[in-house]
């Protein structure tokens, strides 16, 4: 740990140069005409927004994604000037705060539109309309709902529409054509507005599923997501990949302290599990506070290339494993990673859990440093930048 600047023993480690592999992959794999959306929302999915952001448009991407526009503004704060479109939706008494960052939001209400105008005055904001062609989430739905936002455009110079977009619902299902339903309403809806006078810049269907699925259908631009981050976007979608996707995030600890134990003796809150004459059970600092939640009780880490089982509830802030043999205080302990022959991935964990891998990083907690690793010039030396 190189110009370690915090001071617990528990840290996650990123590899920006997988991120810059996802998204060169991601650019060859499209047409030369479709440019790269980095989606970076969520503290760039547990991963550290900035960093990501910063290395994601070195590698080429033209454009930033997040969901909120706390989330824009924070990139903006760090220095970061690229485009940004806020998904989510944004109240419309933000939209000068928008504006003067050079923030673009996403519009698909006449009355958001209404209310923004009589505060933006003359001053211009970027806009993308998002469509809903069957997420049901957000989104402009029928011709009818179109037509009064093109006619309240037409009624206000305040607003630039830079792009129109749609969210596929089922893109991480090879198997479900329920994606060519909705490009068929996208395309129908996009081509209604286009023919009332809009002219957008970017048209942007695809997700990471989606630009691996139909790459010559999802507009000039693609929202690169998880596969950013070196996972697939379901279990499904691993057996269709075009390409190999590098996984970024690692997670580990260390051994903080090492008791040989009697027969009989408990371990945790509510002295669920006993220990054997003679186990070996080490102490790790990290509990359900920073993610690592109390339904990974039943899971491992990984301690000199070797399984170690968790032992009792994870604690808020700790946790026990039955250790293979003594071992010194200050081991490493990997928890997301490789060591020796062994590894556990974020999709392990994902399945352990019950759920997608898109929720393991995001749910490592604030309390867990990022380390942000990449080559120098010099091949084979290792920078270690830390951001908290």
């Amino acid at each position: 740990m190189d110009n370690q600047e915090f001071y617990r023993g528990t840290w996650a480690e990123v590899d920006l140069d997988a991120i810059e592999q996802n998204v060169k992959s991601f650019k060859k794999y499209v047409s030369n005409e479709v440019s790269v959306m980095a989606v970076v929302k969520a503290n760039g999915y547990g991963h550290g927004a900035v960093a990501v952001a910063q290395k994601a448009l070195r590698a080429g991407a033209e454009y930033l994604a997040v969901a909120i526009l706390d989330e824009a503004i924070a990139l903006r704060e760090a220095g970061i000037e690229a485009p940004i479109l806020v998904l989510g939706w944004v109240p419309p008494i933000y939209a000068e705060v928008a504006a003067r960052n050079g923030i673009t939001l996403t519009v698909f209400q006449e009355k958001w539109l209404e209310e923004a105008a009589s505060i933006l005055g003359k001053t211009l904001l970027n806009i993308h309309l998002k469509i809903d062609t069957g997420m049901g989430r957000l989104g402009i739905k029928e011709e009818d709902e179109a037509k009064q936002l093109i006619e309240c455009l037409a009624t206000h110079s305040s607003f630039y529409v830079e792009g129109f977009y749609t969210h596929f619902a089922t893109a991480d299902e090879p198997g479900n054509p329920f994606i060519e339903i909705q490009i068929d309403k996208f395309e129908k809806l996009a081509s209604f507005l286009k023919e009332n006078g809009l002219q957008p810049k970017w048209v942007h269907l695809g997700n990471s599923a989606g630009s691996i699925r139909v790459p010559k259908r999802i507009g000039n631009l693609i929202r690169l997501g998880i596969s950013m981050y070196g996972l697939s976007p379901s279990q499904e979608m691993k057996s269709i990949q075009p390409f190999k996707l590098n996984a970024a995030f690692r997670l580990y600890s260390q051994v903080v302290h090492v008791k040989k134990m009697m027969a009989g003796e408990p371990i945790s809150y509510g002295s669920t599990y006993h220990t054997s004459e003679g186990e070996w059970i080490g102490t790790i600092p990290i509990g359900y506070a920073d993610g690592w939640i109390r339904k990974l009780s039943d899971a491992y880490v990984l301690v000199n290339g070797e399984r170690a089982p968790i032992v009792g509830r994870i604690c808020m802030d700790q946790f026990m494993v039955r250790l293979p043999s003594k071992i010194e205080v200050g081991t490493k302990v990997t928890l997301i990673g490789k060591e020796g022959s062994e590894e556990i991935t974020i999709d392990d964990i994902a399945e352990r859990l019950e759920t997608i891998n898109y929720e393991i990083p995001c749910m490592i907690g604030p309390r867990v440093p990022r380390l942000f690793k990449e080559y120098g010039e010099k091949k084979g030396v290792m920078n270690t930048i830390l951001k908290k």
